[in-house]
């Protein structure tokens, strides 16, 4: 019991520094209270899963443990990944005459005809990672062509130190398999494998391969230990993969066939990874897809974390972010048999031609796989009619299977608002929602789910992750800001397990030399791979999902309501304007009155567009630019816009954006969009839009137009002309508050608790478990919390931010916790009801 007062002292402690620190007084008690005796849903076992993709060097380079790059000489340029040191008597070349493997028909000859020595040496991915004192296993296809020489295998550091050495000799002039072991004397994260030819004489070399001894389940050419260990530490309930935009491809030819990528390895056909190419700031050349982590690998690692395999398929779509191209319906079936011959690969018997294939690769036992994806992240129309072919044949001939389909790339947008009530008509099982969004859309959304339709299709929230910037920005961090948004919104989830049956964050891993995409769940070199404060987040909610659903309602007495507040913006899309005449005022207080005969002072003008002011007015006049200035000040609350507008060239109308302010958070009414024929308000919340409201509307050129917005709350009142043309109520974001979520655990008779205190200052809560007669000793918590929002975890700090288990002072059904600012805390409490 003394170290229990201690820990309470010291969580105590902090929580008082912590306010003292920030300047916040400390807060009035909120209250939580648990219905434990009226629990709700079921919570499905596998609703916290993980989703992986081959992307930021996610399968080759880093959870398929090979290590030699391009091995068997079938990228493009065949010698990438390699370099030749021969001298004048020696050579290299590649060639493909009476190859190893017909599929795989490119291989390197070595000759030397004696002096110095020729060879070739693989820098691996981004290095070849060796930890001292482990064994490494090399294994070749070699033929003998000419002489009698031998093959020294090294690996050497930058600087050229021998880190471990073994040699081959005795070959057969046919392809034969060959392996030795190296022993690595010192840890080296950026060693290289060198291969050299002793002697005079030529050999022949295909598949080139390089793997740890100590892989996951020490299985041979197999997987990092490393990297799976963290999976499954997670606990998670499900597997998603391929991906991902990888399935689509960006052409169809470079889609994902799980059919070639099962059986022997060296069968298996290269593909360039459609992350190669997909950013121009983050081109990644040497990015290709060798399948040694394949279907039947993926279904195993399932299988070893104890989740549910999620396949997802390709139907008939590339990626629309690219080139869109489809296959016409009359030409699905084959989409449809891969659909279907997966399903027998994985659950057929194995006197069923597919069942038989999973045998002969070691696993007589079928998978049980239940759930299946059609298509990732597909949209319109075009999705829907391919998708409701797969769906018909699908559910006739496997109606035990759960069919996931998709909502397209963002919760909120016209592509979402098209696909949920067309998936909805085809019964669709599950749709999966994605969102990568600021952790002000995850504050402002943990409602999302309240009032979805509890008869409806359920709901897999596939992708997410908060972004510490923006989409694509080289400078979002995994911190604790944007886990703490996570995991406000993950109670949120929780709360409505009967209508969110799966969720996982996106992506899985990053190799911080090799990254095309941030943030990531994991981060790893060659050598380490370490957890972000978002893989605790999620950690905490899967180790303790528990089974059901126990309602909570929860009371913050001085909780700060979200306010309509930021500044003003005018834009163009696509036309030229001028705009005259701003004001912006609350009641009788003037907040900015700028007729722009001085300049543009107060105001950001960007560098799209040609932005000037002339004769009183501000004016962009590039009718093809998409441009906004802004006001400087975002701190205006409840204000009415006033300005007048001119359309002087362009196809479009113009913009005025109100509620401009934190974290790419915004209003705009866009007058005369949509090709002039239509007037839309439109909100972005954390860099996601979505289309509130629209009517029809256009624009006349060189016409002055009075334009008005009045701020009321969440509601805004749009004006042309003194005429009232659109009103809607939006969303007010939230920067901060506390949620909380509760779950039943049957086995351990437990109630679990979780809060999230989004919020600069510590907060007593009062929790009080209805229907609890007393509470057994024993109860746990988990803290996540620091004193900067900013913090991340590194490889060379791995555990700066990582949950502490301590022992609460809970003794009675009735309690008050202390809950520090910025934190996410995990209350088990072992009850008697």
């Amino acid at each position: 019991m003394k170290q229990n007062r201690r820990l309470l002292f010291s969580l105590a402690a902090f929580c008082a520094l912590a306010s003292s620190a920030s300047g916040v007084q400390p807060t009035a008690a909120a209250s939580l209270v648990v219905q434990a005796d009226q629990p709700g849903a079921r919570i499905n076992p596998a609703l916290w899963g993980v989703f992986f993709e081959d992307i930021n060097l996610g399968a080759d380079g880093g959870l398929y443990a090979e290590m030699v790059k391009n091995r068997s000489f079938e990228f493009p340029d065949a010698m990438m990944g390699w370099q030749a040191s021969s001298g004048p008597a020696g050579s290299a070349e590649i060639r493909t005459d009476s190859p190893f493997n017909a599929a795989n028909p490119h291989y390197l000859r070595l000759r030397s005809a004696g002096g110095p020595a020729t060879g070739v040496f693989n820098e691996g991915f981004r290095g070849i990672g060796v930890k001292g004192g482990e064994r490494y296993d090399f294994s070749v296809q070699v033929r003998a062509v000419t002489g009698k020489p031998s093959l020294a295998i090294q690996l050497t550091a930058p600087d050229g130190r021998l880190l471990g050495t073994a040699r081959l000799s005795r070959f057969s002039a046919e392809w034969r398999l060959r392996t030795v072991s190296l022993r690595a004397n010192a840890t080296e994260a950026k060693a290289r494998l060198e291969l050299i030819l002793e002697g005079e004489g030529t050999l022949d070399l295909d598949m080139v391969s390089l793997f740890p001894r100590q892989t996951w389940k020490k299985r041979p050419g197999g997987l990092r230990a490393d990297m799976v260990q963290l999976l499954a530490d997670m606990k998670p309930g499900f597997l998603r993969f391929p991906g991902g935009c990888i399935v689509e491809g960006n052409v169809l030819t470079n889609r994902y066939q799980w059919k070639t990528t099962i059986g022997p390895v060296a069968e298996r056909k290269l593909i360039v990874n459609r992350w190669n190419f997909e950013f121009r700031h983050r081109p990644t050349p040497d990015y290709y897809q060798s399948f040694g982590l394949g279907f039947f690998e993926y279904f195993q690692l399932a299988e070893d974390l104890g989740a549910e395999p999620l396949p997802i398929l390709n139907c008939g779509m590339a990626c629309q972010f690219n080139s869109g191209e489809l296959v016409p319906l009359d030409q699905l079936d084959p989409y449809v048999q891969d659909a279907l011959d997966l399903i027998e690969f994985a659950n057929g018997p194995v006197s069923s031609p597919w069942g038989a294939k999973r045998a002969a690769l070691g696993h007589p036992k079928p998978f049980n796989l239940k759930l299946l994806g059609i298509g990732n992240e597909q949209w319109g129309p075009q999705y829907v009619e391919r998708y409701a072919i797969f769906h018909r044949v699908l559910k006739e001939k496997h109606p035990e299977i759960t069919l996931v389909s998709g909502s397209g790339p963002s919760p909120a947008d016209e592509r979402f608002d098209f696909l949920w009530p067309r998936l909805r008509e085809l019964n669709a099982d599950i749709v999966d929602e994605h969102c990568y969004a600021n952790p002000i859309w995850f504050l402002s959304n943990a409602n999302r789910y309240d009032h979805y339709d509890r008869n409806g299709p359920k709901v897999f929230f596939g992708e997410y992750a908060a972004q510490s910037d923006r989409i694509v920005s080289v400078n979002n961090e995994n911190n604790l800001e944007c886990a703490l948004a996570e995991a406000a919104f993950m109670t949120g989830i929780e709360r409505n397990a009967d209508v969110v049956h799966l969720a996982s964050y996106a992506p899985l891993f990053g190799h911080v030399d090799g990254w095309q995409w941030r943030p990531n769940l994991i981060w790893v070199d060659n050598l380490r791979a370490h957890g972000t404060p978002n893989y605790h987040v999620q950690a905490l909610f899967a180790r303790n999902r528990g089974d059901t659903v126990l309602p909570v309602q929860l009371s913050v007495p001085d909780e700060v309501p979200p306010v309509s507040t930021g500044g003003v913006g005018l834009g163009t899309y696509r036309t030229a304007v001028e705009f005259k005449d701003v004001r912006v005022t609350r009641g009788s207080e003037t907040l900015l009155a700028a007729d722009f005969a001085t300049g543009a002072k107060g105001w950001q003008l960007p560098r799209e567009g040609k932005w000037a002011t002339a004769n009183g007015a501000l004016v962009q006049s590039d009718p093809r630019a998409i441009s906004t200035a802004w006001t400087e000040d975002v701190s205006w609350t409840d204000y009415t816009v006033s300005l007048r507008a001119r359309k002087i060239g362009g196809s479009e109308g113009f913009i005025i954006a109100v509620r401009n302010g934190h974290q790419n958070t915004r209003v705009q009414w866009n007058v005369g969009g949509w090709g002039n024929t239509r007037h839309g308000i439109q909100s972005t919340l954390g860099v996601q839009d979505q289309l509130v409201a629209q009517t029809p509307g256009r624009i006349e050129s060189d016409r002055w137009y009075d334009v008005r917005i009045e701020l009321n709350g969440p509601r805004l009142d749009c004006y042309l002309d003194d005429k009232l043309v659109q009103s809607a109520e939006i969303l007010l974001p939230r920067r901060e508050g506390l949620y909380a979520s509760a779950v039943h655990d049957d086995a351990a008779r437990e109630v679990i608790v979780k809060v999230v205190n989004a919020a600069p200052h510590p907060r007593a809560l009062d929790i009080r478990l209805e229907g609890v007669k007393r509470v057994r000793s024993g109860a746990k918590a988990f803290l996540l919390t620091s004193e900067k929002l900013s913090y991340v975890n590194t490889l060379d700090e791995p555990d700066k931010l990582s949950p502490r288990q301590f022992a609460p002072d809970i003794k009675t059904p009735t309690f008050r916790q202390l809950v520090p600012a910025h934190a996410m805390m995990v209350l088990r409490i072992p009850m008697v009801k």
